[in-house]
């Protein structure tokens, strides 16, 4: 089913948001302040605004990956029950023999049934030996005792024919309001026939259900003289309501009428609802009202946008429960009002937008579940949104080979992250070429351009590592990395074997013309750096020397290696990676691990093809071991690689399991699972918790994710057409007959439900059944929800 915008908010963007204009004047505390707490606000005086409705807007509890703004959970279609044949036969039997026997019994044709009037009521009632009414006490008994035998026909029909069921079916489809309005328009039918005097169009008699109550009365009270004007209306009251409430009890009348009390009244004012956000109920609860008055003034006056809101926010959830943090937070509201907390940058918020982002959840929209069978119905026609706690999993994004690096959600997933890193809970490196769809340069604190002479920035080529065990394992994952033929442990030797020496002569690690020379050198070239080494360091000499001996040899990495290095040292790279030559200032990525920093590192293309993916490469497990140091880090960190071919290896690969228990993430983007070795196929979709195939994989790629998402048990129906043989001659010549008059053979269905275990998506499937703009994508976060694999509408 299509929603047409029902479960979700028609403002969602960030431009609808008002920034502030100017820095905010917060009011000076009083010098003392009063005694008594004034009440907790109902709702923000005055006129709302875009940033107290975004704050105030609901957002229910939903399945993973579900965009909760404003989110309204779809009424789940379920199959309607068909009646068994033998109900519909057991509800109108039962009918017929009651209208015969109704019929019998007013014309006095039942025998012996008079027989219990006679034994409950005094004789001089009747003539002897009759029922015949004397008086009028035996007229009047004889319209209570009609009265009891209509009531036990009518029940005995309503539970022998099943009434409850065939009512429970019929109304099954419908939603509380039309099953109300259903009953209550039957309820008005039945008291057609019990008050038909009211209905001016209505000729027929009353059915004996009010005159027994009238009768009865009349017998307890020795006379008409007790039925007076009161116990008139008050009988006739209770025996109209007696004849509604089986329709209001099915048609729950009670719920729908409290259902639109409650939608009439404001959130504040129903029973158990919580206070609207933009009156920050947490610090008010909390005693600190001042606090959140200034806090709901800010909202108020427009100085504080939804990046605000949610820093603010969540400054309170970690200053709670700390009494020094409290009074640190009230005095820091206080003082600087909606700007409190600001990103170092000054910036709050970013210069454009291109998503819809929930800051508060810290949600980005990446479009919406297609509302069709293959999907779960929990998602059918919802918002599919990306979160930390899912990109915590990792992401891979695959295709579509040909066209380009899979742009739309690696763009959304780097904005995200850009515009969390303004509220202090993220930090995110942005890598790719110059057209990656990253965003203005304005909207990141550190701006890398590898082989631009106008860089702002320098990469630090190991990492801000001082270990060279460290350094040289790093190195040797981007240099040789994705070399199959060469021994990672082989490499990482070598390259310890130098920069330990080099580090304990000159203090630093060798910049890259460096490094490269020492790779290549011999004997004589080595043996200087090891004469130039103090004497304490007796453990750097016999590094060296294992160095020296290896030097030149059949099995030596080095050359290989040096090769490698070579590609950046070249004229366009010669004021980087620590040459010191530049104006750039030195950057190293471990800041990230630290520091809630938004980091765009571009790699170079036109002529550097290699040298870009041998620093993609680089850059990626610099930004792995960065995310592996950081123990005590509270803010989440992400690494969006917009297109990972050559950057992806064995080592890495499995330190991408590892990031889960880190509050970290990458997000890698693949034109086809053919840029990554074949061996790491399996593993690297093992790795990651969040997949997205787009329009175009092949069924080659299509077949690595139909193994990773697995299989599920679905019901299969067959049916089989078997033609019936007959045996009596009359039956076999109506056969005959009807064959002659329609044209088939006279057959028999034969309906088979089998459970059956099949792919989610098949390679075949992903191949040729998603539509362009589509993606299949599916969701894990880090403490274990998942969302299986739905088919997402990527512009909706």
């Amino acid at each position: 089913m299509e929603t047409d915008g029902t479960y979700e908010s028609p403002d969602t963007r960030g431009a609808a948001v008002p920034r502030p204009t100017a820095p905010p004047v917060p009011p000076r505390p009083p010098a003392h302040p009063p005694t008594t707490v004034p009440p907790q606000p109902t709702a923000v005086p005055g006129a709302r605004n875009a940033v107290a409705e975004w704050l105030d807007a609901p957002r229910p509890k939903a399945a993973p990956g579900i965009w909760r703004f404003r989110y309204v959970p779809p009424v789940q279609d379920r199959e309607r029950s068909r009646l068994a044949p033998v109900t519909v036969a057991g509800l109108l039997i039962p009918v017929v023999v009651a209208l015969i026997l109704w019929s019998v019994w007013r014309r006095g044709g039942v025998p012996y049934l008079w027989v219990p009037l006679q034994v409950l009521t005094p004789e001089d009632w009747w003539y002897a030996g009759t029922t015949t009414a004397r008086d009028w006490h035996g007229t009047e008994a004889h319209v209570v005792y009609s009265g009891v035998v209509f009531g036990a026909i009518v029940f005995a029909v309503a539970r022998l024919g099943a009434w409850g069921t065939v009512v429970r079916h019929v109304l099954e489809p419908y939603g509380p309001n039309a099953r109300a309005a259903l009953t209550a328009g039957a309820g008005l039918v039945a008291l057609t026939f019990v008050w038909p005097e009211w209905f001016p169009f209505v000729g027929w008699d009353p059915l004996p259900i009010a005159s027994p109550f009238f009768s009865l009365l009349a017998l307890l009270g020795g006379g008409y003289d007790i039925i007076t004007t009161v116990p008139v209306y008050l009988l006739t009251v209770l025996i109209t309501v007696g004849v509604l409430w089986p329709f209001a009890r099915v048609g729950d009348w009670r719920g729908v009428l409290r259902a639109r009390r409650d939608a009439r009244r404001p959130a504040a004012e129903v029973p158990g609802a919580p206070a609207p956000r933009s009156t920050w109920p947490g610090p008010r609860e909390a005693g600190q009202w001042q606090a959140a008055d200034l806090l709901a003034a800010e909202v108020l006056a427009g100085r504080m946008n939804e990046v605000d809101a949610a820093r603010i926010g969540h400054r309170w959830e970690r200053s709670r429960d700390d009494a020094r943090g409290l009074a640190g937070f009230v005095d820091t509201v206080m003082r600087q009002g909606a700007a409190a907390w600001a990103h170092p940058s000054g910036d709050r918020d970013l210069p454009r937008r291109t998503a819809a982002h929930d800051l508060l959840l810290g949600q980005v929209r990446i479009g919406r579940a297609v509302a069709a069978e293959r999907n779960p119905a929990a998602y059918r026609g919802a918002g599919v949104a990306l979160d930390p706690a899912a990109l915590g999993t990792s992401m891979l994004v695959v295709g579509p080979p040909g066209g380009g690096p899979a742009g739309g959600l690696t763009a959304a997933a780097a904005e995200a992250l850009t515009l969390q890193a303004l509220t202090g809970t993220c930090a995110v490196v942005a890598v790719g070429g110059p057209a990656a769809p990253y965003g203005p340069d304005a909207a990141y604190d550190v701006v890398v351009r590898l082989g631009d002479p106008g860089s702002p920035y320098d990469l630090d080529l190991y990492g801000g590592l001082t270990e060279p065990d460290e350094a040289a394992a790093l190195l040797a994952e981007g240099l040789a990395g994705d070399v199959e033929s060469l021994d990672p442990r082989r490499a990482v030797t070598v390259l310890a074997q130098l920069l330990g020496p080099y580090r304990t002569v000159h203090g630093t690690f060798p910049p890259v013309p460096v490094l490269r020379e020492l790779l290549e050198a011999g004997p004589g070239t080595l043996g200087d750096l090891r004469d130039r080494l103090p004497a304490e360091a007796a453990a750097m000499r016999r590094e060296l020397d294992g160095r020296i001996r290896q030097a030149g040899g059949p099995a030596d990495p080095g050359p290989l290696l040096a090769d490698r290095l070579a590609l950046l040292d070249r004229p366009a790279f010669a004021d980087f990676f620590g040459a010191g030559t530049g104006a750039a200032r030195p950057f190293s990525l471990n800041t990230v691990a630290h520091h809630p920093l938004r980091v765009r590192v571009e790699l170079p293309e036109h002529g550097h093809e290699e040298a870009s993916r041998l620093l993609a490469r680089l850059v990626l497990a610099q930004f792995l071991t960065a995310a592996r140091s950081g123990d005590r880090r509270t803010h989440f960190a992400g690494l969006v690689l917009d297109d990972a071919t050559g950057a992806l290896t064995a080592g890495t690969v499995r330190a991408l399991q590892r990031l889960r228990t880190r509050r970290a993430g990458v997000v890698l983007g693949l034109r086809t699972l053919g840029d990554v070795p074949e061996t790491l196929h399996g593993p690297l979709l093992a790795a990651v918790g969040c997949r997205a195939a787009l329009s175009g994989v092949t069924t080659w790629d299509g077949r690595g994710f139909a193994e990773a998402w697995g299989t599920e048990w679905v019901e299969t129906e067959e049916v089989a057409h078997h033609t019936v043989f007959a045996n009596q001659p009359m039956t076999r010549a109506l056969h005959a007959l009807r064959k002659r008059v329609t044209g088939k053979a006279v057959t028999t269905d034969a309906v088979t439900l089998k459970r059956v275990e099949r792919e989610r998506w098949s390679a075949s499937e992903l191949a040729h059944s998603v539509p362009p703009g589509h993606a299949v994508v599916s969701l894990a976060t880090v403490d274990g929800a998942n969302m299986p694999p739905v088919l997402v509408d990527l512009r909706g």
